[in-house]
């Protein structure tokens, strides 16, 4: 199954135009391929991308080919979803958790 179109995996080259540039508020999901709680954490991510699709970029981070954004941002346990605000993290939540969390603090920052 592809992921869907509205979830974009961002590099150290393109971090800056997609998330500290962005217009938009962002969510980056800092996660790994070996990483369980990541990849139940995904579908979640892709589901809240597809609600919030053209208010909110949702982006993800493989902390394993890009661990200097990782360790700029404190990033010491995954999944961490990052939320920026105007280039700058307003919000961290770090484990697996329901979308509601998820559009609770999103809505918090729209």
């Amino acid at each position: 199954m592809s992921s869907p179109t509205q979830v974009i995996s961002v590099s150290d080259d393109t971090f800056q135009t997609q998330v500290l540039a962005s217009d938009r508020l962002v969510l980056v999901d800092f996660w790994a391929p070996w990483c369980g709680p990541c990849r139940m954490v995904a579908p979640i991510v892709s589901e809240v991308a597809a609600r919030f699709e053209g208010r909110v970029r949702v982006v993800k981070l493989n902390v394993d080919e890009h661990p200097a954004i990782a360790s700029q941002y404190g990033i010491r346990s995954i999944p961490a979803l990052v939320i920026f605000k105007t280039g700058q993290p307003v919000e961290t939540i770090v484990g697996a958790v329901p979308a509601q969390t998820l559009v609770q603090a999103l809505e918090k920052h729209l």
